[in-house]
């Protein structure tokens, strides 16, 4: 029992300095030294079941001593597992968000796109260039309006306030 023990906790130790190559490894690797962890901790779930059946037959004055080292060594690994977990989710959050990100920057190169295509339509219309220019334009000169309206209400707005109270 004690070979397998000692043999166990040095596996532990290996898969927590793993762990910190997990976090520096790139993103080709990641997946290869995350499964190499994930074998690992298979392993040592393996040996701590041996281990479980090993403390058991142990005589009764040692037994009490050889469960607790076993329940000691099973809540290390238990941690390093959920401390991959958390490390796979966060990796797997990290590449939602990237594909996403990518997803807004196409989306906002088709807007233009879509400007485009709007004029071609006018075009197949039978809309000639200076028509479109005057929409364009009025449309430019349109959103100054908007913006002077809304100066001008706040400025009507800051002065029914200042006069009411």
């Amino acid at each position: 029992m004690e070979a397998l023990y000692h043999q166990t906790n040095k596996q532990v130790h290996e898969v927590q300095s793993y762990m910190g190559h997990l976090e520096t490894s790139d993103k080709q690797s990641v997946h290869l030294v995350e499964n190499e962890i994930q074998a690992r901790i298979d392993r040592i779930f393996s040996n701590l079941e041996r281990l479980e059946i090993l403390s058991s037959k142990e005589p009764a004055n040692k037994r009490q001593n050889a469960k607790l080292r076993v329940d000691q060594l099973k809540y290390d690994v238990q941690h390093l597992q959920s401390a991959l977990r958390n490390f796979q989710h966060r990796r797997y959050n990290r590449e939602q968000q990237e594909k996403q990100r990518e997803e807004l920057m196409a989306r906002s190169f088709t807007a233009n796109g879509t400007h485009k295509k709007i004029l071609d339509v006018a075009n197949m219309l039978g809309l000639s260039n200076t028509v479109m220019r005057l929409i364009e334009k009025r449309a430019f000169q349109d959103k100054y309006f908007m913006i002077g309206g809304m100066l001008l209400s706040c400025v009507v707005m800051f002065l029914v306030v200042q006069y009411l109270t």
